[in-house]
């Protein structure tokens, strides 16, 4: 397995501390507003790669992080007459809720920077004892010119930055450059106890006490936006390694902006969009699609167009599925004649079919995580597989071939977050609505769904072999009001739900 390491800048073989284990660091979000989707990029590429990781056999613990104590925060509360406190719980919960919607998996640990404030303190403190921090009128300041590899990460020369990454210089500083690790507080705000002040953490130091705290140093992999390679990340290396004395983090990724029809997604273009608005008009399954075709370091372009083609894309492959369910459950029951030349031939194309993907899919993934790479070996089964779909499995061979190639599918597309339900978990989903049609058309006396639907097939069937074209119509007419299609397949005939 090799990954591209941002603080080498190419591709390594990836080598955890402890065998079999690896230990991965994911920067949460700064909790006073709703995500939007470039942060839901971000943090998906993430997910699927602690599933992939622990699919090759890896125990994962992974540790994602809530800035739930910053300067927007309190800002935002200040703005709408509230504590911070209520504006962090909010948004807290909001995420976790927005994360759940989009698939992705909780975090093992989750701490909460409000939470985690003595080992701050303790960090903070070693700084200092260290000389590589100074307190200013019970503010505490880095001093960035006192780590030697500053702007290793990020490549920058430090005769050359700009001051200022995200607050205004302040005059008491001894550099510009210099950051700050703990800031006595304003009049309303909210603090807590310090050697040095009544105050609070910056930014910075959250993650690298938290990370420490929770994986020890070095720890295998930090990741995050690419938008926080400088400073944040720059400034964890520093404040991290200048207090321990050893490397902070082997590995760091860092996944690609978002864009949206080729441009930058900002407020003042009007194209800022949040996840959750988003998700009231798209399926979920379809919008991780469609971010999994782009590599997660690469800049990904959000489009309606795009997100549309990724719908019927994965409407495909749910379609794929189904078929191979409905091949197996009733086309299997003529097994027994005697098998054709073009069955065992089909079943021979698939099996190595099945057998490609899987190395190309874990091919793929080796390879700093390809999930482009891997989506294209899945549709390419797909493809052989709906092709080998017959009304009769004469062959076990052809069987067994179908079989396997549906829980191929199904089992690399979970790997990746994509759920595929089966015809079995979406019975139980079907409304009582299909027994009153049954009754009604066809005079079914059961109180079963599925029963209702098979009599309504039934009722189809024999309608249209009277050439009763009015009454099959009925049939139809009557489920897609319900809101399922009819579906007539090589496999066979059944209803599913439309879209």
């Amino acid at each position: 397995m090799r990954l591209y390491n941002t603080l080498t800048r190419q591709k390594e073989q990836f080598v955890p501390r402890a065998p079999g284990k690896v230990a991965m660091y994911i920067c949460g979000p700064t909790v006073y507003n709703h995500i939007h989707i470039g942060n839901a990029r971000t943090f998906l590429s993430f997910d699927v790669i602690r599933r992939y990781l622990r699919w090759s056999g890896f125990e994962v613990t992974y540790v994602q992080n809530i800035t739930d104590v910053d300067d927007k925060i309190i800002n935002r509360a200040r703005e709408e007459g509230r504590s911070p406190a209520e504006v962090a719980a909010e948004y807290t919960e909001a995420f976790i809720a927005a994360m759940h919607a989009l698939g992705i998996e909780d975090p093992d640990i989750r701490p909460r920077a409000t939470a985690e404030i003595p080992a701050m303190v303790e960090l903070i403190g070693c700084l200092i004892g260290s000389g590589h921090a100074y307190e200013v009128d019970g503010d505490v300041y880095f001093a960035v010119r006192s780590f030697e590899d500053y702007g290793k990460l990020s490549g920058r020369d430090i005769e050359q930055m700009q001051s200022g990454a995200r607050v205004e210089i302040d005059p008491r500083k001894r550099d510009p450059l210099d950051f700050a690790l703990w800031k006595a507080a304003k009049p309303g705000e909210p603090s807590w106890d310090s050697p040095w002040s009544q105050g609070r953490p910056g930014w910075h130091i959250e993650c690298s006490a938290m990370s420490a705290k929770y994986l020890g140093n070095p720890f295998d992999i930090h990741a995050g936006g690419d938008d926080l390679v400088f400073p944040h990340h720059e400034n964890e290396i520093a404040q991290s390694e200048a207090c321990s004395h050893t490397t902070f983090a082997n590995y760091w990724l860092h996944g690609g902006m978002l864009t949206i029809d080729r441009e930058k997604m900002s407020k003042s273009e009007g194209n800022f969009l949040l996840l959750k608005d988003v998700l009231q008009h798209v399926r979920p399954q379809a919008l991780r699609l469609l971010m999994l075709q782009t590599h997660y370091r690469s800049p990904f372009d959000y489009s309606a167009e795009r997100l549309q083609e990724a719908t019927v894309a994965l409407e495909r492959v749910e379609g794929a599925v189904r078929n191979l369910e409905w091949t197996i459950e009733n086309a299997a029951v003529k097994l027994g004649g005697s098998a054709s030349d073009d069955q065992s031939e089909k079943a021979l194309t698939l099996i190595n079919r099945i057998e490609a993907t899987r190395k190309q899919f874990k091919s793929s993934m080796d390879d700093d995580f390809n999930t482009a790479g891997a989506v294209a070996a899945i549709f390419e089964l797909v493809t052989i597989a709906n092709s080998s779909i017959t009304e009769t499995l004469q062959s076990a061979l052809l069987k067994d071939a179908v079989t396997v190639a549906r829980q191929t599918i199904v089992e690399l597309l979970a790997v990746l977050g994509v759920v595929v339900g089966s015809d079995e978990d979406r019975s139980e989903e079907l409304p009582q609505e299909l027994v009153t049609l049954a009754a009604e058309m066809a005079g079914y006396s059961g109180d079963k769904p599925a029963e209702a639907v098979e009599t309504l097939l039934a009722v189809r069937r024999e309608a249209r072999e009277k050439k009763d074209w009015a009454r099959a119509d009925a049939v139809r007419d009557g489920l897609a009001t319900l809101g399922f299609t009819i579906e007539d397949t090589a496999a066979g005939t059944r209803v599913v739900r439309k879209g």
